[in-house]
């Protein structure tokens, strides 16, 4: 356990984490963390140790990793040796989630960066007005991703491009 004088307020945390008071109380709460720390006045102290943990917890709620999940890892971790493997599946189960999220955000970004190719090079041209959303093009784009709700001719708007 370190010295008090090696432990920051909640306030200095807060500033390190980028995460408000409000927020590290809540995660205190919900179990992200135990309990920090008090000082001899009785305020919360957190350690170094205290503030790169409550980094990894960050990094995996931005992941998209529920609450109750990296709860139930932070129990894990604190339980100590013996649950490895359990510890390993609940990450393995989120990498599986992540990697699938990242590839929507690819194919999203393919479409985008399309698009904004087309626009930049409509502008250039001096033929931005007549862009319109190219059905045959937009087909030809989600049929090869295997969507099968493609876009709709009815709803193929000017104002969709």
């Amino acid at each position: 356990m370190p010295a008090n004088h090696d432990l920051v307020s909640i306030g200095e945390a807060s500033a390190r984490t980028g995460l408000s008071v409000d927020t590290l109380r809540f995660y205190e709460r919900q179990g992200l963390f135990p309990p920090p720390q008090r000082t001899s006045g009785g305020q919360r102290g957190f350690s170094t140790d205290d503030l790169g943990w409550i980094g990894i917890c960050q990094r995996l709620r931005a992941s998209g990793m529920p609450l109750p999940e990296i709860a139930r890892y932070a129990a894990l971790v604190r339980d100590g040796p013996g649950n490895e493997a359990e510890r390993l599946e609940l990450l393995k189960a989120h990498e599986a989630e992540v990697r699938s999220q990242l590839a929507v955000l690819d194919d999203a970004l393919d479409l985008i960066s399309a698009k904004v190719a087309t626009y930049s090079q409509a502008l250039t041209d001096g033929a931005a007005s007549h862009l319109f959303v190219r059905v045959d093009m937009d087909d030809a784009y989600f049929a090869e991703r295997a969507w099968t709700d493609a876009v709709d001719p009815q709803n193929a708007l000017s104002d969709r491009a």
